[in-house]
């Protein structure tokens, strides 16, 4: 992935990590799932991505791992099917498959629940036949140093951020068909995301992080009411309020972002990332200070969580 904000650095460990389905630890080559999942079937299920960080015994922590299980658990409350591990079951079993693949430091894990499987591919829930379908694949994934400095170019799509009655944009469901699309005429566009705006044509978020701005000093960012509760968009708007930046969640258009000072995209992969050009509008040849400063408190952060442990 050359081309992405997600862009990572190749890892040969990855070709043999175990994946844990359902609690069964299985090696990548032979872990597979049922034709008949409600995932594969309909896009039915919630998902979190998670960073891991070295710990003060050196074991992997999961940076602000209950603000993501929250997350989760909300989602599949919202889609209506019961979870069959609590909280604290599928936390230690995040922990054991981190540990049967020795993944302590720079790794990233997608962990993905489903419905369950049905008895035959239809979208009513009661078709279902199982306990939910629970991925964990644990990668040794870190961002190309680049994306700290570089800068990503972003391209305004039309496909629009909709209202919650419609698709809520606040569920992180598996059917993300809305901005696969916005990502695809971004890539046509030869930029690294897309830039979505809501139904009202103000800026919303990224096909998959959170947008900001930089004007005089400021942090703007969307009202929140078409995206994703972003943890680590909520993590950075609280470090810039308790740091003495003014942080705004408001609504504002293409005409601002195009005369920001400095823009920036946050997400779970990444963190704080330098935005260089908007719509070939040029925002800023090099990283500018807020996002400097808000990246080194958001590390900051991630390592006091990991300095409490598991």
């Amino acid at each position: 992935m050359t081309h992405s904000t997600h862009a990572f650095e190749a890892d040969p460990r990855n070709n043999d990590i175990l994946i844990d389905i359902n609690g069964k630890l299985t090696p990548r080559a032979e872990a597979t799932i049922s034709v008949f999942d409600s995932g594969f079937v309909l896009g039915d299920g919630v998902w979190e991505g998670l960073r891991v960080h070295s710990g003060p015994d050196g074991k992997g922590v999961i940076a602000f791992l209950d603000k993501h299980l929250r997350r989760l658990y909300d989602g599949a409350k919202t889609l209506d099917f019961d979870m069959n591990v609590s909280k604290a079951e599928l936390k230690e079993r995040l922990y054991k498959c981190l540990d049967a693949n020795d993944a302590h430091d720079g790794a990233h894990i997608r962990l993905m629940v489903t419905r369950g499987i049905k008895a035959t591919p239809y979208q009513d829930p009661r078709a279902t036949i199982t306990p939910p379908t629970i991925v964990i694949i644990p990668e040794f994934k870190k961002p190309v140093a680049s994306t700290a400095t570089q800068g990503a170019r972003l391209f305004t799509v039309h496909v629009r951020r909709g209202y919650p009655d419609g698709q809520d944009q606040k569920l992180n469901s598996h059917s993300k068909l809305n901005c696969i699309t916005a990502c695809i005429q971004a890539a046509k566009a030869n930029a690294d995301e897309a830039l979505m705006l809501d139904p009202h044509g103000f800026v919303a978020t990224c096909n998959s992080t959170h947008f900001f701005i930089v004007r005089d000093g400021e942090i703007w960012t969307s009202t929140g009411d078409y995206c994703l509760g972003g943890i680590t968009r909520s993590i950075v708007l609280e470090l810039a309020r308790a740091n003495g930046i003014t942080a705004r969640e408001k609504n504002f258009s293409l005409h601002d972002v195009y005369g920001a000072d400095e823009a920036f995209i946050t997400g779970t992969f990444a963190g704080v990332s330098p935005v260089r050009e908007v719509d070939g509008r040029a925002i800023s040849t090099e990283r500018g200070p807020v996002v400097e400063r808000l990246q080194s408190l958001y590390q900051q952060r991630i390592k006091d969580d990991a300095a409490k442990g598991r």
